[in-house]
């Protein structure tokens, strides 16, 4: 099986299907998480943070095209990594979140026209903060009664590591606070770096003592706060520049800028350069001021930030998903480079999908080294899109031929063009293959599209016969976002694999019972300390949340924001588990309390009920809940009168969107759901509302007017 590339798909989201969409989302995410772990855990990236966010950013594209699903593997949900376990973890009191990217000017006229549309502004008067975007590691600096008590890194945006010690070190980080109305918890946060200058003295000192050579300042950076020795840490250049807040006791200021002049005030240091722009128009020259100086700036920046300055306004326009309504991320453009195509070889899916990966000869594109091409599907090879159209000027792509790779936007690295110029006679065309490459030889279909044609996405018809999607599903069980074992990476899970000891998710936790007879320690890279810390890691992962089980069951279409919504939705696994086999028996008033979840739609309750209609899936889970405790989904903490209620917003709201509606019901702890059900708690309705408001009166749902319910909730 081909090893999985560090690109991906040069097609246009605007040209996929649902399931070239569903699939290429399932495939990068493992991709993604690969990057999550040299970036946040080893600070030894294969990839610049621009290619990372624009991985990132196509997710986000082909989630918005098709917000029916959230794809199982999807890293839209995700900020960070888990945190590496040399340092104690520390749980943010406040989830550190990270911004949405914009590419072009485009994206930005979206995101102030979406924020206008949200808010229900009309005149287009929003201030907005502007500021370069560091290229650094970020910090969270817990402070109380003043004194810094603990200082954390984002790790997976929930937990980080407790890198206190260390962060005492830095000039540029206060011990105790001063100024003005500090409030009694106060959370700042920014970015730790380090200088250009700093850095190439720093490498120069490395080399001369045989030590690691760092790629980057951001690598040299977040390496050198990553010591266990502080002295080492003080002994490197580190600079800290704040930029926000987590949790905060009261709120010193009433606006972004402000809040940046009271980090000064508190003795912080603070970017320079940060502006407030009042329109479009001044946040692109901004960017292009910026970009212009970016050579000269002696540290790294790879953007301009954007945030709506007033923070009431920040606080109405709330979250989607893990990103932040009220801000953005302008990266800087693209680059390109030629290289040559050296093989086209197959990566088969945890779904059975078949990816074609490009091998190139490595060719630096903006300081990266670029190896792999996701080459997408068949006819993509061949120069065709998916309505029949040409890519390329119809170009097909051989082996051989010398391409043009492009960094940019939301499609990093992509095929640009091919140079038939520089094709050389002996140029091999591809020939897909009809016949999966796993040892069972099953047939390779293509998928049917939603109107029955034939579709561009090929697939091994062998499901969980096939090892390569035996192995997939395993990966996704133990990756961070899953059961997260520290120690049973993809290696060692594929080596286990191979032996025969691990072929189902139970398997894991049986391990140490069989260890008298697998003997792990005497396996070469294992000894008596890895294995034990390998049984006790298993052994933590015993009692699992919720929403971790169901996204780690690997169902398709159930990503982790479709996880956590089923897990708010049911509460319980003995509830989850008996809505999905009666789902799987036809049971159409289960289906229909299941579909009024908010986010849930026909797509994810087909997927359950296929998943769990499967004696086979059946037996799986059977067999791994004996191993381990599912524990409940945690209850709403909000005191409102409506936490732990369900809500269903219908008609034309007057006051607020009704994406703003369902914001501010889900940060009262309420679940926002898309449809109406006897367990529907309140419907809110406002002028227009039709076949809900019907369905509320059918089931004798408590209906509320706009006004009504901002009275109930206080507002």
């Amino acid at each position: 099986m081909a090893a999985k590339s560090k690109v991906k798909s040069s097609i246009d989201v605007a040209e996929l299907t649902k399931a070239q969409a569903k699939v290429e989302l399932m495939r990068l995410a493992l991709e993604l998480e690969g990057h999550d772990k040299r970036y946040y855990q080893d600070d030894a990236p294969s990839i610049t943070d621009a290619e990372y966010d624009a991985l990132r950013q196509r997710f986000n594209a082909i989630e918005k095209r098709f917000p029916e699903f959230v794809s199982s593997d999807s890293p839209s949900q995700k900020v960070g990594a888990a945190p590496s376990g040399r340092f104690r973890k520390v749980r943010h009191a406040v989830p550190m979140l990270s911004l949405d990217n914009a590419f072009a000017e485009q994206d930005v006229l979206d995101f102030v026209g979406r924020i206008e549309r949200f808010l229900k502004l009309s005149d287009g008067k929003i201030a907005f903060s502007a500021e370069p975007k560091i290229d650094g590691l970020s910090m969270s600096l817990r402070y109380e009664g003043g004194e810094l008590v603990t200082a954390a890194t984002r790790g997976d945006g929930a937990e980080g590591e407790d890198v206190t010690a260390n962060i005492r070190t830095l000039e540029d980080v206060p011990k105790k606070l001063k100024g003005r109305n500090v409030p009694g918890i106060c959370e700042v946060r920014g970015e730790v770096y380090m200088t250009k200058k700093a850095f190439l003295a720093l490498n120069e000192r490395q080399r001369a003592t045989g030590d690691t050579i760092f790629a980057n300042p951001r690598n040299s950076a977040a390496g050198s706060l990553r010591q266990k020795d502080p002295s080492i840490t003080a002994s490197r250049p580190l600079g800290f520049f704040a930029y926000a807040w987590g949790e905060m006791s009261d709120m010193p200021e009433d606006t972004q800028s402000h809040m940046i002049a009271w980090f000064e005030h508190c003795g912080f240091k603070t970017n320079p350069m940060t502006r407030i722009c009042h329109s479009v128009e001044q946040l692109l020259a901004f960017h292009r001021k910026i970009e212009e100086q970016r050579a000269r700036l002696d540290y790294d920046i790879d953007g301009v930030v954007y945030k709506v300055d007033r923070i009431d306004w920040q606080e109405r326009l709330g979250f989607v998903s893990r990103t932040p309504r009220w801000g953005i991320a302008h990266k800087f453009p693209a680059e390109r480079a030629m290289t040559v195509l050296r093989d086209i070889e197959i990566q088969v899916g945890r779904t059975g999908s078949f990816t074609p990966v490009g091998k190139l000869e490595p060719v630096g594109v903006g300081g990266v080294i670029v190896q792999n091409v996701t080459l997408h599907n068949e006819d993509y090879i061949r120069g065709i899109g998916n309505k029949g159209e040409e890519l390329r000027g119809g170009r097909d792509i051989r082996i051989g031929d010398t391409v043009v790779i492009q960094r940019a936007g939301d499609v990093i690295p992509q095929v640009v063009d091919v140079l038939i110029d520089k094709r050389p006679k002996d140029a091999k065309e591809f020939h897909f293959p009809k016949k999966c490459p796993c040892p069972l030889h099953t047939d390779v279909v293509r998928e049917e599209t939603a109107t029955g044609e034939e579709g561009s996405r090929a697939r091994c018809t062998g499901e969980f016969a096939c090892p390569f999607q035996k192995i997939e599903h395993l990966k996704l069980f133990v990756s961070r976002r899953a059961f997260d074992i520290d120690g049973l990476g993809e290696k060692q899970l594929q080596y286990f694999f191979d032996e025969e000891w691990v072929r189902e998710p139970a398997d894991i936790f049986t391990l140490q019972k069989r260890n008298n007879k697998l003997k792990l320690e005497e396996i070469e890279g294992y000894g008596e300390t890895s294995v034990r810390n390998l049984f006790a890691a298993i052994e933590e992962r015993r009692k699992i949340p919720l929403e971790r089980f169901i996204y780690a069951l690997g169902m398709r279409h159930v990503g982790e924001t479709t996880a956590q919504a089923l897990a708010r939705g049911y509460g319980s696994w003995d509830a989850f588990h008996e809505a999905c086999l009666k789902v799987a028996k036809g049971d159409e008033e289960a289906s229909a309390e299941m579909d009024a979840l908010d986010q849930i739609g026909d797509t994810v309750i087909q997927s359950i009920k296929a998943y769990f209609g499967e004696s086979h899936n059946r037996g799986i889970v059977e067999r791994l809940k004996k191993e381990i405790e599912v524990l409940d989904a945690e209850k709403p903490k909000s005191n409102s009168a409506v936490a732990g209620k369900t809500i269903v917003f219908t008609g034309s709201l007057e006051k607020m969107t009704r994406d703003e509606a369902k914001a501010m019901a889900e940060r009262l702890g309420a679940k926002a759901a898309g449809s109406v059900s006897k367990k529907t708690d309140y419907v809110v309705a406002g002028p227009g509302a039709g076949s809900k408001l019907a369905e509320a009166r059918k089931h004798g749902v408590t209906v509320l007017t706009e006004d009504e319910w901002l009275k109930l909730v206080g507002e």
